[in-house]
């Protein structure tokens, strides 16, 4: 479109050039018309701020026609939601404003139905406390004992996306937000690219069961190539991914013809042929292994925070990965906890839909979990699932998460627009396409500042948040401190709705809660399938 444009440019100006001057000087007015939508579209071509109007000159305007009609539509007839889905106007514009450094604030109140099913909010005190007085950087140190070079990470990180499902430039401008920022960018499982190393940001090297980046010919885990990759000063922590929260349990197939050379490179393939990411590891098939692989990960990398990723399935496969912990010894210096509800460039609807535990259910079982064997202390919880605001950021802490993750918030602070053609390649704002002529539009020397302004006027809210509430730690948050409507006239705090257990009760079978005894009694550290058939219960 973009190269289009220059020649229909140019086109224009020579026909009309020739009919003036060869048939008719009236063919002035033509010209003098023409010449401001030409004037506008040549703007538009090399401006930098908008990558629709960039990638499609003149015609791209009219998204900002329907931006400025929306909410008078919105308002008058459609009838609003609490969270829709995809992210609703609400949150949309909370991301836009923050990420071009312009008011966040809104008129009118309240702008959500608080009498709604599903409502939720957090209470504030009557002594709260001066914002200006607290840190607005907090940080949280992730390392446990066995961790030789621990990580200070931001509450507020850069999910997993790879290279390949993101443009370069959409890389580059993440990676160089978080660089401005200081927090952390996950690779995704694609592996580590030199966009992911152009500006030095902060890096989560994933590794998926293609071991994408330490992969042996054979499609093995490679100790030599792991060591090369993890010795470099900007790969932060290493996070072993068993499941993501958009399709758990599906492995994927990356089509010879995406096998470009410069991503079988990345990625230690051989070009344009087809590549098998398995639903399970090969390096490991149970809980001790699993563990064992962990320490070897840590071992390998010279003590950095190693940890593993995954969407909450049978709580009984949990339970055993915490056995192997006890039981060996050995322990993640973090868990990353994905909600069912995660997105994805592609997935069958099947499983973005109805595989996988959501990120509440997920992460206040995983906390319950690690404080019930009690091995918490020593473990971060990262967790991600639609977190876009300060608000989101508390509840998740609530829950029993350490720190956060973010994709979808941050792919829309780098300009996606949601225009869902992700698994297309066709996506108008060069954030989820390989196409150049479509990624050319995204300029990354902007946009990382966008990412880096969203992250921080972000984290400011939840600092504000936390103030309102009487709080100064992040670690004082707990469930009590959350609402929510469960019918019009009934709410139940978090604590009611996710209650806590006794720190250290599954370590005895004698003080095992009684809704944890059949999932405690069907696990096992020594494989991840359930120990006995269901069946067997009659359930």
């Amino acid at each position: 479109m973009r190269k289009g444009f220059l020649l229909f440019f140019i086109a224009t100006i020579l026909i009309l050039g020739a009919l003036i001057y060869y048939v008719s000087p009236w063919w002035w007015i033509a010209a003098a018309l023409l010449s401001p939508l030409l004037l506008i579209g040549m703007y538009d071509y090399f401006q930098k701020k908008h990558a629709i109007a960039r990638n499609f000159p003149i015609l791209g305007r009219s998204r900002y026609v329907a931006e400025w009609l929306r909410p008078k539509i919105y308002q008058y007839f459609i009838e609003p939601d609490y969270e829709g889905r995809p992210i609703n106007r609400l949150f949309r514009n909370i991301i836009y404003q923050r990420a071009k450094k312009v008011t966040d604030t809104t008129p009118f109140g309240t702008q959500m139905d608080v009498y709604a099913e599903g409502y939720e909010w957090m209470n504030h005190s009557i002594a709260p406390i001066d914002p200006h007085q607290l840190d607005h950087d907090p940080r949280v140190l992730i390392g446990g004992p066995d961790c030789k070079q621990p990580y200070n990470a931001s509450l507020f990180n850069v999910a997993a996306m790879s290279f390949g499902s993101l443009s370069k430039n959409a890389v580059m401008a993440l990676n160089g937000g978080a660089a401005i920022g200081g927090f952390a960018h996950n690779t995704g499982e694609g592996g580590i690219s030199p966009y992911h190393d152009k500006f030095g940001g902060d890096l989560i090297y994933q590794i998926g069961t293609g071991y994408f980046g330490c992969r042996s010919k054979d499609g093995n885990f490679d100790e030599d190539l792991y060591k090369q990759r993890v010795a470099a000063d900007n790969v932060k922590m290493i996070e072993l991914k068993l499941s993501q929260g958009a399709k758990p349990g599906h492995g994927g197939i990356l089509p010879a013809k995406k096998a470009t050379p410069e991503i079988a490179k990345i990625r230690n393939i051989e070009p344009y042929k087809d590549v098998n990411s398995p639903p399970y590891h090969r390096a490991f098939n149970t809980p001790i292994g699993l563990m064992k692989f962990i320490k070897k990960m840590r071992d390998l990398s010279g003590g950095k925070p190693v940890g593993f990723k995954l969407c909450i399935g049978h709580k009984a496969e949990f339970l055993s990965i915490c056995k192997a912990m006890v039981e060996t010894g050995i322990k993640p210096d973090f868990i990353s906890i994905d909600g069912g509800e995660g997105g994805t460039g592609a997935a069958p609807i099947e499983f973005s839909n109805s595989v996988g535990m959501p990120f509440r259910d997920g992460i206040s079982f995983a906390y319950n979990a690690l404080e019930g064997f009690g091995i918490k202390e020593d473990i971060k919880l990262i967790t991600s699932g639609k977190i876009v605001t300060g608000f989101h950021m508390f509840r998740a802490m609530a829950l029993g998460a350490d720190l956060c993750y973010s994709a979808r918030a941050m792919m829309m602070a780098v300009g996606c627009i949601q225009a869902l053609e992700c698994n297309h390649n066709t996506c108008p704002t060069g954030v989820a396409t390989q196409k150049e002529h479509l990624v050319k539009g995204l300029v990354v020397e902007d946009k990382k500042h966008r990412v880096a302004h969203y992250h921080k006027e972000t984290v400011k809210s939840f600092v504000h948040l936390m103030g309102a509430s009487g709080l100064d730690d992040p670690d004082m948050i707990n469930r009590s401190h959350i609402y929510r409507r469960i019918v019009m006239n009934k709410n139940m705090r978090y604590d009611e709705i996710y209650p806590y257990i006794e720190p250290k009760c599954l370590l005895n079978p004698d003080t095992y809660p009684e809704d944890w005894k059949f999932d405690m009694s069907i696990s096992s550290a020594e494989k991840f399938l359930l120990a006995q058939p269901l069946q067997k219960y009659h359930l």
